[in-house]
């Protein structure tokens, strides 16, 4: 039986999903699926068909890490809890060589962290050359829960904005790839997510009392959300808002903004600093 060729983006996810000028986050339907005409079967053969060609082009960034090449990516996912971060970590970085890839998970600080600045713990984790970084949460935490429950006044928060933004362009400076990704699920979606996984006992341990204390603000975080989104969407680092109740969509949606960036650094196989042929000899005739 002939296979199907997958349904790829009619419009790529860069553009139809970067946060801009004018951007309102409560225009953007968490059930869409921006730019992708295809459906489920089509959005699963999609990840699968891109699966190798993420994995080669991570591959090849490893690669000239090793011979000198200064360039990196960090991924960056931002989201309120149940709406997809670990899908991603495990659907499509999970594509690439673990060797090549640092995942750091954020939680609540350490009483040692909270005795230095807000983006101590955070550039001690930035991606060395040749590795692609992902930040399952990250510097954004210390705006988004600090604003909603006023543990930093309006004054500290702009601090915060600026210093992130300078923080993200000295990354890029150095051979960062930014891909900021915010996983976007309704409050319908995520009390459909939390009743599911109490009805899974093999879901039991991602549950938590203290999503529901958080799912109490979530009008308060969506605003606090749509600020960091104004104040820190750049030029080198904008975000990109992700509908997120169909996981699927999700999942192509973030692989095509990594295959999209990692496209971007004109990668290529280190060329061979010695003689192939005569290696080849020795080999041979070992």
């Amino acid at each position: 039986m002939p296979m199907v060729a997958a349904v790829e983006f009619a419009k790529s996810p860069a553009e139809v999903l970067r946060v801009g000028s004018g951007f309102s986050l409560a225009g953007v339907d968490p059930e869409s699926t921006p730019g992708y005409t295809g459906v489920k079967a089509d959005g699963k053969a999609l990840l699968a068909a891109q699966d190798a060609r993420l994995a080669e082009l991570q591959e090849k960034l490893f690669a000239e890490g090793k011979f000198g090449n200064p360039k990196r990516l960090l991924l960056i996912l931002q989201a309120m809890d149940t709406a997809g971060k670990g899908g991603i970590v495990s659907h499509v970085v999970g594509a690439m060589d673990p060797q090549g890839v640092q995942l750091t998970a954020f939680k609540a600080p350490t009483d040692e962290e909270k005795s230095h600045d807000f983006l101590w713990r955070i550039e001690k984790q930035v991606p060395a050359a040749g590795m692609v970084g992902v930040f399952d949460r990250s510097q954004y935490e210390d705006v988004l829960i600090h604003r909603v429950h006023g543990w930093a006044d309006a004054a500290e928060l702009e601090r915060r904005y600026a210093a992130i933004n300078d923080f993200e362009s000295r990354l890029t400076e150095q051979g960062t790839t930014i891909v900021k990704v915010m996983l976007n699920i309704s409050k319908d979606e995520q009390k459909k997510r939390l009743i599911a996984r109490l009805d899974d006992p093999s879901k039991h341990w991602k549950y938590s009392r203290g999503d529901l204390a958080e799912r109490a603000y979530w009008d308060d975080y969506m605003d606090a959300y749509s600020v960091a989104f104004e104040k820190t969407s750049t030029e080198i680092a904008p975000w990109h808002v992700v509908p997120a109740n169909k996981k699927w969509y999700a999942r192509i949606a973030v692989q095509q903004l990594l295959l999209d960036a990692l496209g971007g650094l004109q990668l290529d196989w280190p060329k061979a600093d010695f003689d192939v042929a005569a290696e080849r000899a020795l080999v041979v005739e070992s």
